[in-house]
């Protein structure tokens, strides 16, 4: 019997899960409110986006995928909470549709660029839906400018407590993700098949030694960053009441920013992380590597 299973919502889990192209159809047919039997391919891509130029900011997606040769796909898991997220959501899909086109091509070789965010925290924290999905339309009119970009956002936290009888593939795919254990991991997989596939996925990545070992090390370094940040702000946050001076609190903002950029650059985080999560540009953090 087994015993351990690794979580869909840790993304190194998700990655893993996606390599299954049956799984992959079937989530992606999900979220896009399509049949799967309409997706004939679903090829991943390099998930490292084009530096243009030397001093272009890095973007690596999670899992990037082309679907039936005219739909480019990023789809990430963000579990602590970003305030960005919308920008940088936003950048990586800008970058997605600009690396298209080469020079002396036509516009019209642009595919369509979807973004699937998947995120353990609320980002609209008026709305009690926990699947959005934007277009850019006009203001008043609601007509389409261009089709060329998507947005969904799914909210984990927002997801019904129970499975209801009427739940949509989607809902299935969002309670399987952020399902905690094998229990409910095993219900949720005898309700559509694409998720009995993912779940066949994730409980053979779950036996590999090497697989667990590279899961457990990104399990780690979630709750390290977490905590770091945690602390950072506890931190700061003394010495800016013990100074009690403006120019005092920011000094060990600073100083705590600091301190949290080299543990996790120690961790192996990339450097545009580490900006998301601490505020320091990319050049300082280049210095202290």
């Amino acid at each position: 019997m087994l015993d351990f299973i690794m979580k869909p919502k840790v993304d190194f889990a998700f990655k893993e899960i996606m390599m299954d192209e049956k799984a992959r159809t079937g989530f992606l047919a999900a979220v896009l409110h399509i049949n799967p039997e309409d997706i004939k391919e679903t090829r991943i891509l390099n998930t490292n986006l084009r530096k243009l130029h030397e001093d272009d900011k890095l973007g690596i997606l999670d899992v990037r995928v082309l679907l039936n040769n005219d739909m480019e796909i990023d789809a990430e898991i963000q579990l602590s909470e970003l305030e960005v997220w919308p920008d940088r959501s936003l950048f990586y899909t800008s970058k997605m549709f600009t690396e298209q086109i080469g020079k002396g091509q036509k516009y019209d070789v642009f595919k369509k660029c979807v973004n699937i965010s998947i995120l353990g925290f609320k980002l609209f924290k008026e709305e009690k839906d926990f699947y959005s999905c934007f277009h850019i339309r006009e203001d008043t009119r609601n007509f389409i400018y261009t089709d060329k970009m998507e947005f969904h956002v799914i909210e984990l936290p927002k997801l019904p407590e129970e499975i209801r009888e009427n739940s949509s593939d989607l809902e299935l795919w969002a309670k399987f993700i952020n399902a905690e254990g094998k229990e409910e991991l095993d219900m949720i997989a005898k309700k559509n098949v694409y998720i009995k596939s993912a779940y066949d996925r994730l409980q053979v990545i779950s036996q590999d030694k090497q697989k667990r070992l590279e899961y457990e090390a990104r399990q780690k370094a979630l709750f390290d960053y977490n905590q770091f940040m945690y602390e950072a702000e506890r931190r700061g946050e003394k010495k800016g009441r013990q100074e009690g001076k403006e120019e005092g609190r920011q000094e060990g903002r600073q100083e705590e920013k600091l301190a949290v950029a080299k543990n996790l650059i120690a961790l192996g985080l990339p450097t545009d992380v580490i900006v998301q999560g601490t505020g320091l540009s990319a050049g300082i953090i280049d210095t202290m590597r």
